[in-house]
């Protein structure tokens, strides 16, 4: 980290960016750091692929994020850091651009190392053993000596939250606890940031997530739940992508099923999976096998093919799995 710590001190100008579809962690991170930053001299871009989901406006009040817009170039700037992600691939177009207009691109992350994008970790910030990205620019920001407030807290506090799923998957640490309960002595009202990420449903969603939950398939005798959204039925009822992304989390709470993946269609032959696993069977591995990502229980990838010909790939990848894990019982 400290190699970073010194890089961000030199530079005079830095652009701050997360992946494709921000979510929680990736903007509450690049936030709150912005925000830390900001004590400085130094010039500052929040630029980011697409637009962030509506339920996040309370962490951007003034509008500060950019989007890029093609064939736009961006101003040349010292480095640029890349929060929530070490795959290129997570930042289509605007990548290269950061490439060719800064001087040093680094990634803030605790997802694996990708085996197709190797990586000089002491190049990069990258903690596989940190609970979320937010956690890591806490210790950055107290590293850069920088001083906390509101703001900072509450952006913080924001991506711990979303990506320990309130403090489900804290990678076996008090740590997330620890840095939560010294983000509350700021005025940061949880209940408003926990009303934004995870009490937003409208009379629309519920509608939503009535239609998909009929449409869960179970399979591999019952321990794998496969749960295929079309984009027709996100647009027709006028709702933001972001909108399918915490169906799967709610499948999972199924007591008889093992892992599930949600099969998100997002143009014709054009699909966005999401794997998780309850702890049993790793996931991880299977989605960089498909060129995507991600923790070992929770993960994801890109497919270029049709709905029939995804699911019957996913079903042969976990059917191996779970032959696996049963033979190694047997052995037992």
């Amino acid at each position: 980290m400290y190699r970073v710590v010194s890089k961000i001190q030199k530079a005079q100008s830095i652009i701050l960016s997360t992946h494709t579809q921000p979510d929680g962690d990736g903007l509450g991170a690049q936030m709150a750091l912005y925000r830390a930053l900001a004590q400085t001299k130094k010039e500052l871009r929040i630029v980011n692929v697409d637009a962030s989901p509506s339920k996040y406006s309370f962490l951007n009040p003034d509008n500060v994020v950019e989007t890029i817009i093609k064939p736009k170039k961006l101003i040349r700037s010292d480095i640029a850091l890349i929060f929530d992600t070490n795959d290129p691939d997570l930042l289509p177009s605007l990548y290269d651009e950061l490439k060719s207009n800064c001087g040093t691109v680094i990634f803030v992350d605790h997802h694996p190392i990708l085996d197709r994008h190797p990586l000089i970790a002491g190049d990069h910030y990258i903690d596989v053993a940190s609970s979320s990205t937010g956690q890591m620019v806490f210790e950055l920001i107290k590293a850069l000596g920088l001083k906390f407030d509101d703001q900072i807290a509450q952006a913080l506090y924001t991506a711990i939250i979303f990506d320990t799923n309130f403090f489900r998957y804290i990678r076996g640490s008090p740590k997330p606890h620890l840095i939560a309960a010294e983000l509350l002595e700021f005025n940061i009202e949880p209940e408003i940031v926990h009303r934004h990420l995870f009490g937003n449903h409208t009379p629309t969603k519920l509608k939503f997530l009535s239609q998909v939950l009929g449409h869960i398939e179970f399979e591999c005798d019952g321990k794998l739940a496969c749960i295929p959204i079309k984009k027709s039925e996100i647009e027709k009822l006028g709702l933001e992508i972001d909108d399918a992304r915490d169906v799967i989390d709610m499948v999972m709470n199924v007591k008889t099923i093992e892992a599930a993946v949600l099969i998100r269609e997002d143009g014709p032959k054009n699909h966005k999976l999401s794997f998780r696993s309850k702890g049993v069977y790793s996931v991880g591995a299977l989605a960089q096998s498909l060129g995507g990502g991600g923790h070992k229980f929770a993960s994801g990838a890109y497919m270029n093919a049709n709905y029939s010909t995804i699911k019957a790939r996913v079903l042969e990848e976990f059917s191996k799995l779970f032959l696996v894990k049963e033979k190694i019982a047997v052995a037992r």
